[in-house]
């Protein structure tokens, strides 16, 4: 997958529909095939996308503790009023 931006415009297209049908009480909205398409293709995108950042996290992640030292030492401390 490349690292180009991804469109949502037929995310917020979907949502600006929905807040329309929303405010104008409608109980239904439509959509069709050519727009559902563009918002699948979209979703299915984002949530790649999405996996994608996350693996690529939790693998730097462990890259990082793997290599990590720590060290502890104990000296008995002291109390000092």
């Amino acid at each position: 997958m490349s690292n180009d931006p991804i469109n949502t415009f037929p995310i917020q297209q979907f949502l600006q529909q929905v807040k329309s049908a929303d405010a104008t009480q409608q109980k239904e909205i439509r959509v069709d095939i050519k727009n559902a398409r563009a918002l699948a293709f979209t979703l299915t995108e984002v949530l790649a996308k999405l996996t994608q950042d996350y693996e690529t996290m939790f693998h730097k992640l462990r890259k990082s503790q793997d290599n990590e030292v720590v060290s502890v030492s104990m000296d008995g401390g002291d109390f000092k009023d």
